[in-house]
């Protein structure tokens, strides 16, 4: 049982005399049950304590709950992931994938997030924004004639296909549904193999297999034909003395793939979802169609598309009054951090004017910080600003066509199944 003691005088008795009555919390937000709205069950450990005990599958670790904490772990140098060190408790989720630089510490990670950063430098974004503005454009005008929308599947989706695999990647247009199938599995997959039925971690590993498999074979195209994109920089990088192995540049590929697929499109699925929730917040920008973008970073403030991460100590250190060893494992519970109200007031509050003005909020965590702060982030917003810009524009009667929502099983992704709307 992963629970905590908190006193308190108000509850369970006691009241009269005033003495305190030890209250334990139990952390559930990882139980199917909480999957639709975990942030209560943030918010009972948070309250309770900064850090928090916990097995995280049959490792010990410690949660980390509250925003101070989260963030002196995420842009502290003490801090990292400690598999080529061999220090890490938990399973490394991509070992058998070269150059998958998220579960890298300094120096590696540097050199293989330099060369991925090359295809999202400000010139290559600002060239995307027509190139999602049109692809938006036709999938919306699509929705209208048909009088329906899936926001996920008929929106996010296509979009996310056709700016990451087809646009980054050089991949076939025509192969959007089996970027689809594999990226959900090895999302999935990154949850931990104690949460995961023997189904899930055997797609997790076909689904990886094939997906190198068809970058492999892509690669080989990009060395007789290059082409404007990442995969081609890349395989050009290892042919320059850059020490770039075939392996690595799959193992990149794969990366961007899962990465960059599952954040947009969670983003734009919560974000409308949020949206819709809150019809007052949606006529605003309605009326202030120039709180779109500061609208967004409240979006992954209040549902982020990821829930946590995970870090280890590197060496012996202190965050707040706990001392850690080296090779200690803590959860970095961002999505909790993003509802602190020490940080945030009225935090569970959706409100589009949040990062609006000359005095924004805080910096949220929906990607994270430090130096692993989400490389795609630039592109997730460029998508999401096209997807929900166009459909509030297109689309001024559009509603929720069922409260009734179903979200994936993950954890660390947190991303709903369809969002059917009227228009």
């Amino acid at each position: 049982m992963n629970t905590i003691s908190r006193s308190d005088s108000t509850r369970g008795g006691s009241r009269a005399t005033g003495e305190p009555t030890a209250i334990p919390i139990t952390f559930d937000a990882f139980d199917p049950s909480e999957r639709a709205d975990p942030y209560p069950a943030y918010r009972r450990v948070r309250d309770a304590a900064a850090l928090f005990p916990y097995e995280f599958g049959d490792v010990p670790v410690t949660l980390i709950t509250r925003y101070e904490e989260c963030a002196a772990i995420l842009t502290g140098s003490d801090w990292g992931h400690g598999y080529a060190a061999g220090i890490s408790p938990f399973r490394d989720t991509t070992a058998a994938i070269p150059g998958s630089f998220v579960r890298m510490d300094p120096p590696e990670h540097g050199r293989y997030r330099k060369l991925v950063a090359k295809a999202f430098t400000p010139k290559m974004m600002t060239e995307m924004v027509p190139l999602a503005g049109r692809v938006v454009g036709d999938l919306v005008e699509s929705a209208l004639r048909r009088g329906e929308l899936d926001v996920l599947n008929d929106l996010a989706v296509p979009l996310a296909v056709a700016m990451v695999p087809v646009r980054l990647l050089g991949a076939d247009p025509a192969d959007g549904a089996l970027f689809r199938e594999w990226q959900l599995a090895i999302a999935r997959g990154s949850d931990p193999d104690s949460l995961l039925g023997a189904h899930e971690v055997a797609a997790r590993g076909t689904a990886a297999m094939e997906c190198m498999g068809y970058f492999a074979r892509l690669i080989q195209q990009k060395k007789a034909d290059p082409t404007p994109d990442l995969l081609s920089a890349l395989v050009a990088a290892s042919a320059d003395g850059e020490q770039l192995s075939e392996p690595e540049v799959i193992g990149i590929a794969l990366l961007t793939l899962v990465a960059g697929m599952e954040t947009s499109i969670n983003l734009i699925g919560n974000g409308m979802l949020a949206l819709l929730r809150n019809p007052a917040q949606l006529q605003r920008l309605r009326d202030n169609p120039e709180l779109i973008a500061p609208s967004l970073e409240e979006m992954l403030r209040y549902d982020a598309p990821t829930q946590f991460t995970i870090r280890v100590a590197l060496a012996d250190t202190t965050v707040g009054e706990h001392r850690f060893r080296r090779g200690d494992g803590v959860v970095v519970l961002t999505a909790s951090a993003s509802r602190d109200d020490r940080v945030y007031p009225d935090a569970d509050t959706f409100d589009v004017t949040r990062y609006a003005g000359n005095r924004p909020a805080r910096k949220h965590l929906g990607f994270s910080l430090g130096i692993h702060y989400c490389v795609g982030a630039p592109l997730a917003r460029i998508e999401a600003e096209a997807a929900l810009g166009t459909l509030l524009e297109r689309a001024p009667k559009l509603e929720l066509a069922t409260e009734a929502v179903e979200y994936r099983p993950s954890l660390i992704h947190r991303g709903i199944v369809s969002l059917p709307v009227t228009l």
